[in-house]
């Protein structure tokens, strides 16, 4: 992501304070940018953006599959998010 170190920190110590369990991950060529998500166009707006989802294996093929507890860490997640102030 193109997020400022300092949101990102934010967000990280925000996650292990709560103990919600996360992971970083890359969207294969950097010069390309995001994952086709409106994130790009919101922080055109000059706004801290973070793309936060679940990992998903086979995106849109007939069957994806994603992990439970992914699910479950990214619920906490959007909850902590929410909820702090």
């Amino acid at each position: 992501n193109d997020a400022h170190s300092e949101f990102t920190f934010r967000i990280r110590s925000l996650l292990d304070k709560h103990g919600v369990s996360w992971q970083t991950g890359d969207l294969g060529r950097v010069d390309l940018g995001g994952g086709g998500t409106v994130a790009a166009f919101i922080a055109n707006l000059d706004v801290d953006t973070i793309d936060v989802g679940v990992p998903i294996l086979c995106m849109h093929a007939p069957f994806e599959l994603s992990s439970k507890f992914d699910n479950y860490s990214a619920y906490r997640c959007y909850s902590v998010f929410l909820s702090e102030k």
